[in-house]
C-alpha cells in the first residue's frame, strides 16, 4: 500500500469521528438537559474538534488523485457544480426545513437547528476543499516547480492564517491586516496563472464562465445561511467558528471570481487563438498530404482550400502556370470576367508576380473604375529560386479586412507548397529516370526481337508494316508465320498495359503462336495440320491463363491466308475491325465479326465467344489491320479519328500500292493529330493481293 492510500485510511475515519465530536458538542450547548446530565465541554473542545474535521477534510481531498482528467477543464468545473456544488441546493432544503418544523420544546427545536447547523457546516467544509483541489489542479496546469512551491506555501500559510482565526489567535490589528493583505497579493499572483483558459474555444469558454457563476452562486448560498445564522438567537457555536467559516468563503470566492475574470476577459481572443489553431492545423493537414506523396494537382487544391479557410476568405482563385502558360487552376466564388479585369490592371502596374495587399480596392487608382464587389485583395506570389509556379489570390467583400498576419500565414502556406512541388517533381524525376533505364534495356531488347525485321515476299501478295510506339517500349506486337501448303498466318495483337510486363507478354504470344501453329505429324489431311483461327485462340487463352496477371488481357486477330486457293479464315479475340477493300463489289466496309479479349473469361467456356470467318479473295483485294491507336489518335479538339476517317482513306487509295497506302494513312494521321501527344501505340498492316497472278511451272 502506498503512502498515500495509507494516509487516506487513516484520515477518513478521523474526520468522520472529529465531526461527531463537533456534532456532540454542539448539540450539548443546544439542550441544557442533555448538559445537565453529561456535562458541558468546554468552548476549545468545539473549536478543536472544528479544527480538526477541516485539516482533515482538506487533507483527505489532497491525498486523491488529481480531479483534472487530460485537459477536461470543462469536465472538472461540470464535476465541480454537479457534485459538491449541488450540496449547497441541500444546505438550503435543510435549512427551510428547520424553518418549517416547530416544535413545542425551546430544547428540541435548539437541537434541531443545532444538528442542521453541524450538517451545514460539514457539506460546507467538504465544498471548500473540493473547489480549492480543483482550482489548485487548474492554476497548476503545466506549472513550474517554483509555483507549485509557491502554492504549497501559501496552503500553509493560509491554512495556519485561517485555524489561528479559529482560536482567537489573531496578532494586533495592524500586524493582522499586513497578513492578510499579503495573502491577498500572494493569492491575485498565484490566481494569475491561469493557463488552461487559453486551451478553450470560444464555446467552451462560454460554458465555463457559466459553470463559474454557478459556483458562486453556491459560495453565496452558504455566505447568506452564515450571515443569518449570526442573528438567530437559537445558535450556540462559538463565534470564532463562524468567523472562520465567513474568512473561508470569502478566500474561496476570491478565487472563484478570479478565475471567472481571467476567463470573460479571454473570450475577445478566442477568435484569434481559434484562427491561430486553423491556421496551424491547415499547414499541418497540408503538409500530411504532401508527405503523402500526392499529384500537384492534389497539392494545389488543399493549399487553395487552406487558404480560403484560414483567412475566411469571401472569393478567390489559383493561378497555376504550366509550360509558361499560365491557366486558373481552381476558382471561388469569382467571375471570370472580374479575374481577368484584376489580372489585366495588375500586371499593367507591374504587380502581378509580387505580394501585394490592398485593402481599399474601391478608393485605389486603377480598382476604383472596374466597380469591383469587394473591398480587399491579397496577391501571394508562388516561385522559387528557378521558377515562377502561379499566384493565389484572396479577396474579401468588406474593406480593412486583411492583416499581415493573414500574409505571413499565406507566404508559408505557398513557401510549402513551392517546396513540396518541387520535391514531387525531383522524386518522380528520379524515380523515372531509373525505372526508364532498367526497363528500356531489358524491353527494348525484347520487343526488338519480337518485331520481325523482314517481310513476306510473294507473288501472290504485297504487305507494307509501320509500328511506332508512344513510349520507348509499347504493347503492339505483330508477327507472321508460313504454313504448308502456301498458307501464311498473320497474327497481330496488343497488350494492356505498357513496359517490361507488355514486353514479357509479347514474347510469351509469338512462343505461343509458334508452338500451337506447328505442323501436326498426326494429321490425318492438310487442313487439319495446324489449328484454325479460333481453336488457336481458345488454346492460346488456355496457355496464358497461368501466366497473364488477372488484371491483364491481350486482343488479337489471326489470319491464315491461303493465297494458292484464293481465301483465308480469320477469328477476332476482341481486337480492332479488319477493314476491308472487295474489288469486285468496288467499296469499302469492315468485317464486324464478334469475339472476346484474351484471360478476360479463364475457363472453357471461352472457345464459344470466338467465331471464324472465311472469305474468298479476289486480286486487287486490300486489307487494313491496325491497333486502337490508330482509330483512337486524338485531334486538337480531342475528337477521335475514327474508323470511318480511316475508312475514307482507303477508298481514295485502294488503287496504290501496300506501301502506298500505308503512306497515305500515316500522312493523314499525323496532319489530324499534329501537335497532340501520342497517347497509344500505332500499328499498322496494309495487305493487297496482287492482281496478276504467277504461273504455273511445269
Amino acid at each position: 500500500m502506498s503512502f498515500r492510500q495509507k494516509l487516506k485510511a487513516i484520515v477518513l475515519p478521523f474526520t468522520v469521528l472529529s465531526w461527531l465530536i463537533l456534532l456532540i458538542s454542539t448539540l450539548l450547548h443546544a439542550s441544557p438537559e442533555a448538559a445537565a446530565r453529561f456535562g458541558l465541554p468546554a468552548q476549545w473542545v468545539t473549536l478543536l474538534a472544528q479544527a480538526a474535521f477541516v485539516a482533515g477534510v482538506f487533507v483527505y481531498q489532497r491525498s486523491r488523485p488529481d480531479p483534472l482528467r487530460g485537459t477536461d477543464f470543462v469536465g472538472l468545473l461540470r464535476r465541480l457544480v454537479l457534485g459538491p456544488g449541488l450540496l449547497a441546493t441541500v444546505c438550503v432544503v435543510l435549512h427551510l426545513l428547520e424553518r418549517f418544523i416547530q416544535y413545542e420544546q425551546p430544547s428540541a427545536d435548539r437541537i434541531l437547528f443545532a444538528s442542521i447547523y453541524t450538517i451545514n457546516l460539514a457539506l460546507f467544509v467538504v465544498f471548500l476543499a473540493y473547489t480549492n483541489y480543483s482550482w489548485r489542479s487548474l492554476v497548476l496546469f503545466r506549472s513550474s516547480a517554483r509555483l507549485r512551491r509557491a502554492w504549497l506555501w501559501f496552503e500553509l500559510l493560509l491554512g495556519g492564517t485561517l485555524l489561528f482565526r479559529l482560536f482567537s489567535w489573531a496578532p494586533p490589528m495592524p500586524v493582522a491586516y499586513f497578513i492578510m493583505g499579503g495573502l491577498a497579493v500572494y493569492g491575485v499572483y498565484l490566481s494569475g496563472n491561469q493557463k488552461w483558459v487559453a486551451y478553450l474555444n470560444r464555446r467552451q469558454k462560454w460554458e465555463v464562465v457559466f459553470l463559474q457563476l454557478a459556483l458562486l452562486l453556491c459560495l453565496g448560498i452558504f455566505s447568506i445561511y452564515f450571515l443569518r445564522i449570526a442573528q438567530d438567537p437559537k445558535l450556540v457555536a462559538p463565534e470564532p467558528q463562524h468567523a472562520f467559516l465567513l474568512l473561508t468563503v470569502f478566500f474561496a470566492g476570491f478565487y472563484s471570481l478570479a478565475g471567472l475574470l481571467v476567463t470573460f476577459f479571454n473570450l475577445p481572443t478566442a477568435g484569434v487563438f481559434e484562427q491561430k489553431r486553423d491556421e496551424i492545423l491547415s499547414l499541418q493537414r497540408l503538409t500530411q498530404l504532401i508527405q503523402k506523396g500526392q499529384t500537384e494537382e492534389e497539392v494545389y487544391q488543399m493549399l487553395f482550400e487552406a487558404a480560403i479557410q484560414t483567412v475566411e476568405a469571401d472569393a478567390a482563385w489559383l493561378d497555376v502556370e504550366t509550360d509558361g502558360q499560365l491557366h486558373v487552376g481552381q476558382r471561388y466564388q469569382v467571375t471570370e470576367a472580374h479575374v481577368a479585369a484584376i489580372r489585366t490592371l495588375l500586371t499593367d502596374y507591374n504587380l502581378g508576380q509580387i505580394e501585394y495587399l490592398n485593402n481599399d480596392l474601391a478608393n485605389s487608382s486603377g480598382f476604383r473604375g472596374l466597380e469591383l464587389p469587394y473591398g480587399s485583395l491579397i496577391v501571394m506570389p508562388m516561385r522559387s529560386a528557378k521558377r515562377q509556379y502561379g499566384a493565389l489570390y484572396m479577396l474579401k467583400e468588406q474593406r480593412q479586412s486583411f492583416d499581415r498576419e493573414n500574409l505571413g500565414i499565406l507566404q508559408t502556406f505557398t513557401s510549402q507548397t513551392v517546396l513540396s512541388i518541387e520535391n514531387l517533381q525531383l522524386v518522380a524525376a528520379s524515380l523515372q529516370n531509373e525505372r526508364v533505364k532498367e526497363e528500356l534495356k531489358i524491353a527494348s531488347s525484347v520487343q526488338d526481337s519480337l518485331i520481325p525485321k523482314d517481310l513476306p515476299i510473294d507473288n501472290w501478295f504485297e504487305i507494307g508494316s509501320h509500328a511506332l510506339a508512344a513510349k520507348e517500349v509499347g504493347g503492339d506486337f505483330y508477327d507472321f508465320l508460313h504454313l504448308p501448303g502456301k498458307r501464311l498466318a498473320i497474327l497481330i495483337g496488343d497488350v494492356s498495359g505498357k513496359g517490361i510486363t507488355a514486353a514479357f507478354h509479347m514474347a510469351q504470344m509469338k512462343g505461343i503462336f509458334h508452338a500451337l501453329m506447328q505442323e501436326n505429324p498426326l494429321a490425318k489431311d492438310e487442313r487439319e495440320k495446324f489449328p484454325v483461327p479460333s481453336k488457336f485462340m481458345s488454346m492460346a487463352n488456355r496457355a496464358l491463363t497461368h501466366c497473364l496477371e488477372k488484371s491483364s488481357f491481350i486482343t488479337a486477330a489471326l489470319y491464315i491466308v491461303d493465297y494458292e486457293h484464293g481465301g483465308f479464315v480469320f477469328a477476332r479475340a476482341g481486337h480492332c475491325h479488319t477493314l476491308y477493300y472487295h474489288s469486285i463489289k468496288e467499296e469499302v466496309s469492315y468485317f464486324r465479326t464478334a469475339g472476346l479479349g484474351l484471360g478476360i473469361i479463364r475457363n472453357d467456356s471461352y472457345e464459344k465467344h470466338i467465331k471464324n470467318q472465311f472469305y474468298d479473295y479476289n486480286p486487287g483485294d486490300v486489307m487494313v489491320i491496325y491497333t486502337d491507336g490508330i482509330v483512337e489518335a486524338r485531334g486538337a479538339n480531342q475528337e477521335e479519328y475514327g474508323e470511318e476517317r480511316l475508312k475514307q482513306q482507303l477508298e481514295h487509295t485502294y488503287y496504290l500500292e501496300a506501301d502506298e497506302i500505308k503512306e497515305h494513312i500515316l500522312a493523314d494521321l499525323a496532319e489530324f493529330s499534329k501537335g497532340q501527344p501520342m497517347h497509344d501505340d500505332q500499328t499498322l498492316l496494309v495487305i493487297k493481293f496482287k492482281a496478276a497472278q504467277p504461273e504455273v511451272t511445269i
